[in-house]
């Protein structure tokens, strides 16, 4: 078995499953499962104080079959070049789930954004734009935001680029802010898409979304839009948790008014409107219908998963669930959404702001969520029919089927050649 701290190697065992239920040969599978290219590179930036700091980067790309690299840039002390490559990697296959045009990238800076100021930030990520400026483009490799970086940054990377090209190309990036040529409706998209993974799960199971208590681990983007947004729903949010602890009310908690108090202190935990103060792993292993693990990787392991009581669980971040701890679920009765689709709202409104940027035609917020709520539900019910018509383990497998023909497709219409 491999390591279950290892999200890359998570990340092949799960294309490696699908993809021999489809009788994939393993000259095939590898390829499947291994990058192009990955470039690793050192950033030496100046700091405020003079002094100099170097800082470990990345952008690995994956697969461009189905159409140019996609995927963001996080800063993060745990950024490595192993992690870097499993994110390029889900990115193939979670455009294919969703059927937008994309392959798969991703990239990063190992250093905590915390520790530094607004102006060494800006240093570090034009540093790292001059150094990925060489194999990114319109039609190459488009990077957009992920952990830790946002707007801000983005609009730093679009600049340095556009700067150094002697070009405008606001197509070059995705996340930008509506100023720079960013899109109505993309700082709720992965949210909104989690959001609307659970509406379709809870209809699955016959479930009434409004007698349906949510548990969300992580409270940053993703977490607490998708709370707010089940919240709207009638959902029940009775315990959210964020690097500092987590925080439980059995008669639910307001979403908005806990995400005001943590932009007021900077964390959940201390919240007044909470009966109870637990610990994360507590909030994983809670007695819930519904659980969204909205953090980082490698969340609930083996041994957690054995205690894990949420009927479904809806994975807004990447690669929340070890090995070990899908082994568990697949001879369970618990229902995994996985990240693939439940989290590509993401991407798919960063594919409608590089389509409306190459169209210089700007889209309604209206007109972004309902078209993102299409591919959505498509993409669930693809994910359903491939479940029940492959006989499939468990419906990540099902997703990853539906992905993985896709990709394959269009690698048998271009072919392999030297």
């Amino acid at each position: 078995m491999p390591d279950e701290t290892n999200p890359f190697e998570n990340f092949q065992t799960q294309v490696k499953t699908a993809a021999e239920r489809l009788e994939l040969d393993d000259g095939v599978i590898e390829y499947l499962t291994t990058p192009e290219r990955v470039l690793e590179t050192n950033l030496t930036v100046e700091l405020d104080d003079g002094s100099l700091e170097t800082f470990e980067a990345y952008r690995s790309q994956f697969n461009d079959a189905r159409g140019p690299y996609k995927g963001g840039i996080r800063y993060h002390p745990w950024v490595t070049r192993e992690e870097v490559k499993a994110l390029s990697g889900w990115m193939v296959y979670k455009c294919a789930a969703i059927n937008i045009p994309y392959g798969g990238g991703k990239g990063g800076i190992s250093f905590d954004p915390g520790e530094y100021s607004e102006t060494e930030l800006e240093r570090i990520t034009r540093a790292y734009a001059e150094a990925i400026r060489p194999i990114i483009g319109v039609d190459r490799d488009i990077p957009g935001p992920d952990v830790n970086t946002g707007q801000r940054e983005m609009n730093w990377l679009k600049d340095t680029y556009e700067t150094l090209e002697n070009t405008g190309a606001p197509g070059i990036v995705t996340g930008k802010g509506l100023e720079s040529g960013g899109s109505e409706g993309r700082v709720e998209a992965t949210g909104r898409s989690v959001m609307l993974t659970a509406r379709e799960a809870c209809e699955y199971l016959d479930r009434d979304i409004e007698d349906t208590s949510v548990a969300v681990q992580g409270y940053g983007n993703a977490g607490s839009i998708a709370a707010r947004l089940l919240d709207d729903l009638g959902a029940r949010i009775v315990a959210v948790s964020d690097s500092s602890g987590a925080i439980y009310n059995s008669d639910g908690l307001d979403p908005r008014d806990v995400l005001d108090f943590k932009s007021e202190t900077g964390q959940v935990a201390g919240y007044s409107g909470a009966d109870e103060e637990l610990s994360g792993e507590e909030l994983l292993t809670m007695d819930v219908d519904l659980l969204i693990p909205a953090a980082l990787e490698n969340a609930i392991d083996r041994r957690l998963a054995e205690d894990v009581s949420a009927e479904v669980i809806v994975e807004a971040a990447n690669g929340p669930l070890t090995t070990g701890a899908d082994e568990v679920f697949a001879d369970s009765e618990t229902v995994i959404v996985p990240d693939i689709l439940a989290n590509a709202g993401g991407v798919t409104v960063s594919y409608f702001e590089w389509v409306q940027n190459r169209q210089q035609f700007y889209w309604s917020e209206e007109k972004v969520n309902s078209e993102l709520e299409v591919l959505v539900v498509d993409a669930f019910a693809e994910m359903v029919d491939a479940y029940e018509s492959h006989d499939a383990a468990t419906h990540r497998e099902a997703m990853y089927l539906v992905a993985i023909e896709r990709v394959m497709k269009a690698v048998e219409g271009g072919g392999f050649w030297p």
